[in-house]
Parts: C-alpha cells; structure tokens; sequence
C-alpha cells in the first residue's frame, strides 16, 4: 500500500500567545487518536505553531484502510431458536445489527456449545474520505475556554478562521473546516515575504513558508534562535541575558519571524530596586533584561521584533521611548514611597476595617 505526506494547517488570526503550545500539542494529540483509532497506518506527526496558524504534517500516512475480517458472535443455538425452530427475537435483533438475516448466519461450534456467528470482509475505507472529519474531531476537542464566533455564521473557533490547506501528497482533499473550503493557498507574514501563495505538495511544508512566507512554522525552532541570538547579544555588551522558560514560551508565540535587538535606558533608573525595573521589563514589555556577572542589573534590555528592518536602529529607539515613561513611573513611585516612613502608615490603617468583631487593621496590627 503506498504512502502519502499529508498537511493541515489553519490559518488564524492572531492566536492566544500563552496557549499556543497547548493548541498545537493538543491538535497533533487529538490528531494522532484519530489516525490510530481508524487503522491508518502513519509515521511521525509533526506540530507546527506560530502566532497566526496551527499545522500538522504527518509523514509516510496509507492511503487507505487495511482490510479486515469481521467476526460477531450470536446467541447460543439453544436461544437463537424457539422449540418449533422458529428464530427467537433475540436472534432476530442480532442479525438485523449485522445487516443479515438468521437463515444467513453461519455457526460457531466449540467444545462449550455451537452459536450463530457473522463473519465479514470489510474493505478499508480510503484515507481521503476520512480525513476530513478527522481533522474537523481533532479541532473540536481542542483545550480553547472561551470561544470565538464571527461574521454572520454561528462557527466558533479560539479566532477567526482566513485559510485551511488540506494535502495529501499532491492532491488537496476537498472539505469545509470551521466554515472554510479546503485549498492549497498559505498565507506568509504580513509585511515581509509573500502575502499569499500556493504550496504544491505537502513535502514542501515548512520549508516554502520559510522561504517564500518569511514565517518559521516550527515553533522550537522560533525559540530555540531565540535563545541563542538573545545569549549572544548579551554577551556582546558584556552581561548575561534573563531568559525565563515562560518569558521564552511567550515571545516565540507572539513572532513568526524573529529577529533580537539590543536596547539601553537611562542609567538613573538603576537607582530604582531591580526588581521594579525587571517586572516592567519582562511582565509589561516582554524583554529579556541583562546583569552583569556580578549578578547587578545593567542599563540594558534585549528584545525580539518581529521585522527585519533596513533601519533596526529605529525599532531599537521606539523601544526605548516606550520603556522610558514605564520606568519613570516606577521611579516616581518608589522616590514617592521613600518620603514616608512605614511607622507613618500606622494611622491609615485606623480607616480600613478588619472585621466588623475585631476592629480595623490598626487594631489587628497593635494586637
């Protein structure tokens, strides 16, 4: 039996950045299940994510079913029919499940007694006639909690739903998945590359994407050079760049194509607890802040756009004008903190009740 590459990638809006990775390993879980709970043969399932499309790519996937022989077994003889030899209802009901009649039936004889018995050649149904429903079960059993309904069809989704490619080797399988008809077209990123093209055969996923798109589908990949270009860039200015897990998880999922740029602020921010600087930088901002090796902070952060730019420089001064006001305040708030001593809180907390039994937090405090 031959072997076909099969490809499904849907093409989304921007996709929850935190449940990227869960969507994905989901959908080729979901996926999987499908294949073997039909018999298809199929080697690896690969997973692929970015921020506007989910794919799968299953390698070495049979054309079809095998085929199969079927065995039902019946009521015993003695049950199957009545003292005149007339077929009980029992019998009756159990080969209309069968689609046969009881005079149709054949007979199973053991050593513990003889029973009527179905026996069938089924012949496997053709990968092509049962990929779409596979692809449409895997897709409704994704982990979304809040679904997304647009335009004026009730299709729900995590977003909105502009493409859904559909290969098999070659060929497209035709179907309609979450409200769109199946086709070849994919959809590169949105200001470098291609903005729509068509893919020949499965095989070519990702690398046409890559190339003619301008989108690294392979979301390890995406964090993996990261990773890397991030170190690196640390490194050139002599630190050490905070490259959290999560931090890491949530920047692949908001980039198609990644490119890492070193910026600075002000050095009178550093005056400010680092831990301050570092939430604005990593929880508002999504940088990568950089220490030195004695583990001090440095007037530094690495970020990863999501353009190659003729001027990098200009990104790099945006990001800096954005971060500014954040750290500003940060320093506003804590120069405005140090003006009191936290003995001069105590009467505030004469205005704010604990319990109605118990008094206010200045009660609960003198306690």
């Amino acid at each position: 039996m031959s072997e076909k590459t099969f490809l499904v990638e849907i093409g989304t809006e921007e996709l929850p950045p935190k449940a990227l990775r869960s969507l994905a390993e989901s959908f080729a879980a979901n996926f999987t299940a499908e294949l073997d709970n039909a018999g298809l043969a199929h080697g690896t399932v690969q997973w692929f994510a970015a921020p506007r499309r989910l794919a799968l790519k299953v390698a070495n996937l049979a054309e079809a079913q095998p085929d199969r022989e079927i065995e039902k077994r019946g009521p015993a003889i003695a049950q199957a029919f009545d003292a005149e030899g007339k077929p009980s209802k029992a019998a009756e009901g159990w080969a209309r499940g069968c689609g046969i009649t009881v005079d149709q039936a054949e007979r199973l004889t053991t050593d513990k007694g003889e029973w009527l018995l179905y026996r069938a050649h089924v012949k496997g149904e053709s990968t092509e006639a049962l990929l779409p429903n596979m692809v449409a079960t895997s897709l409704a059993k994704l982990p979304i909690p809040k679904l997304m309904r647009w335009g004026a069809s009730d299709v729900h989704f995590v977003r909105p739903v502009h493409t859904v490619t559909l290969l098999l080797g070659d060929k497209v399988i035709p179907a309609t998945i979450l409200g769109i008809q199946s086709d070849r077209v994919i959809r590169g990123h949105r200001f470098m590359g291609e903005p729509e093209f068509t893919i020949d055969n499965a095989d070519q996923y990702p690398e046409i994407l890559r190339e003619r798109g301008k989108v690294i589908a392979d979301y390890e990949e995406r964090k993996a050079k990261i990773k890397a270009d991030a170190e690196e860039a640390a490194r050139k200015i002599g630190g050490n760049a905070d490259l959290s897990e999560s931090l890491l998880e949530e920047v692949a999922s908001l980039v198609e194509w990644p490119v890492v740029l070193t910026a600075k602020f002000e050095e009178k921010f550093l005056a400010v607890p680092s831990e301050a600087l570092v939430y604005t930088m990593k929880g508002d901002q999504k940088y990568f802040p950089v220490y030195a090796n004695d583990g001090k902070l440095l007037p530094n952060f690495i970020f990863v756009a999501n353009i190659e730019s003729k001027d990098p420089q200009q990104i790099i001064s945006g990001n800096e004008k954005v971060v500014r006001p954040r750290l500003a305040d940060a320093e506003f708030f804590f120069n405005t903190d140090r003006k009191k001593r936290l003995e001069d809180n105590l009467p505030r907390l004469q205005t704010v009740l604990f319990q109605q039994q118990l008094g206010t937090l200045r009660d609960k405090t003198d306690r």
